[in-house]
């Protein structure tokens, strides 16, 4: 086993292909897979799936990945300690529901990440695909939330694809509505007072399952119904179409609009947002970070 083997298996669980891999990597195609399948002879497990769609990690392959991941990290800082060589490009994924805080601590860790390379990416996408994005390694992060409606459900795939929940705060819900709304001026809302107004959600693809629904009271009947798959957009409809939606609360007016307010929904309901991890990875430093600066973002937005 040796270190560039390491990673290209690393590479390869990024790119999702064997071909895209092999071209980030320059080298042939044939050359990466005979590398890929001495590799896993030798270990005696497979690491990856070959399908018609591209490539599936085993989860002995998942667990290979974290052990290979910190193999590669601890070399990268021995080689940076005492060679003169430049700092490797770093790479940071984070999946996310629609949240603005997340976004915020993502705009500042970049401002603060001093290097001349680097290749991040967030990923504001569908509950189901946050969590497989964090099981099959595609993100470090993932960051969603669990209610008494979905935790059962939620928690059943965090444990199959062997990841960890860690809350970052506890909600109670809200809506976010345009300041021109008639509903601005109230205190807080209720269900019937929304009835008018139509009523904008996230769509979640495949799995558009009630459990995976970005807002909560997914099964309640609405008479007006829309569903968006951007934050933009949904923003965009909340202050031309009256329309509202249900969510924590917390909203950043560093990056969205003031036209956009969050009033209080009376209903008994909490909202956990947290964040997950894969067990078999070590959070790398990168990560740290990011989630020390989603908790400052958190409490300077709930203040």
């Amino acid at each position: 086993m040796t270190l560039q083997q390491l990673k290209y298996v690393i590479e390869v669980a990024r790119s999702r292909s064997i071909n895209k891999a092999a071209q980030k990597l320059f080298i042939s195609q044939p050359s990466l897979s005979n590398a890929l399948k001495e590799l896993e002879e030798e270990i005696g497990i497979t690491i990856f799936f070959r399908t018609n769609k591209g490539i599936l990690i085993t989860p002995e392959g998942s667990e290979f990945l974290g052990y290979a991941r910190q193999v590669v990290e601890q070399a990268e800082l021995l080689e940076n300690r005492y060679t003169d060589t430049r700092s490797p490009q770093q790479n940071f994924s984070v999946s996310a529901q629609h949240y603005a805080f997340a976004v915020s601590a993502f705009v500042r860790l970049l401002k603060e990440y001093d290097r001349e390379e680097y290749e991040f990416s967030l990923r504001e996408t569908k509950t189901y695909e946050i969590i497989d994005d964090v099981t099959n390694l595609r993100s470090e992060i993932g960051i969603l939330y669990v209610n008494d409606f979905n935790k059962n459900v939620i928690h059943k795939f965090l444990r199959e694809g062997n990841l960890s929940f860690h809350e970052l705060f506890e909600a109670k819900p809200h809506v976010f509505i345009s300041s021109q709304n008639p509903l601005a001026k109230k205190d807080y809302v209720t269900l019937p007072d929304l009835d008018p107004y139509p009523y904008l959600s996230y769509e979640q693809g495949d799995y558009n399952s009630f459990y995976f629904s970005e807002e909560i009271l997914s099964t309640l009947s609405r008479p007006k119904n829309i569903r968006v798959s951007d934050r933009a957009t949904l923003f965009n409809l909340l202050i031309g179409l009256n329309g509202y939606t249900i969510s924590t609360g917390v909203i950043s007016h560093k990056l969205n609009s003031k036209d956009i307010i969050a009033v209080p929904l009376k209903v008994d309901e909490v909202i956990n947002v947290g964040y997950i991890t894969h067990k078999n990875v070590t959070t790398s430093p990168l990560a740290k970070i990011y989630i020390q600066y989603l908790k400052e973002t958190i409490l300077e937005e709930l203040q």
